[in-house]
């Protein structure tokens, strides 16, 4: 039976120190393995890797819920995949263990709110982008490309998709895509 650690973080500036302190103090004999990654259950190749390896009587743990699985139904399907390999899931931080009924009931009650407070956040963060757009302080972002620049390569300059983006530094998907409204 073996225990496998796993430590996730969204983005490249992001560190998992504080995990894998957390997790290797509790489990000194787990098998540890850290993501970086911002993306589904299965566009995680590490977490996939440790689904697949799961085995009857092993035991996959993450720090936090949030770790895991960023809505109920993918923490539902993990969790069933791993039920499935007769294995157990334990989330650190909150002493819970898919292994008994009681751990397998309350984190799919977390799962549910944790789900239910990021819908929230969204629905505010999206009022207040209404309100500050209706009283003028919100503009979105600030255009980085000068449609008139490519413009003035393609037509007056003559230059390919490439040389005018190399020119210009931006990508030469932007380009193409200036290019149909130009």
């Amino acid at each position: 039976m073996t225990t496998f650690l796993y430590a996730r973080v969204s983005t490249n500036d992001q560190n998992t120190a504080s995990q894998v302190e957390a997790l290797t103090a509790a489990y000194p004999d787990g098998v540890l393995r850290e993501e970086k990654a911002s993306a589904t259950t299965m566009e995680r190749p590490v977490l996939r890797l440790l689904l697949d390896m799961l085995h009857k009587g092993d035991t996959l743990v993450v720090w936090k819920l949030d770790r895991l699985a960023r809505n109920t139904a993918d923490l539902l399907a993990i969790v069933d995949h791993i039920r499935e390999r007769s294995a157990s899931l334990k989330i650190h931080d909150q002493s819970i263990d898919t292994g008994t009924a009681s751990g397998r009931a309350f984190l799919q009650m977390l799962g549910v709110f944790a789900e239910f407070e990021t819908n929230l956040r969204k629905e505010r963060q999206m009022a207040g982008i209404q309100k500050a757009k209706a009283e003028g302080r919100y503009t979105g972002r600030p255009a980085k490309i000068d449609p008139e620049a490519v413009r003035q390569c393609l037509e007056v300059d003559k230059l390919s998709y490439r040389a005018t983006a190399k020119k210009l530094g931006i990508a030469l998907s932007s380009v193409q895509r200036l290019a149909k409204s130009v």
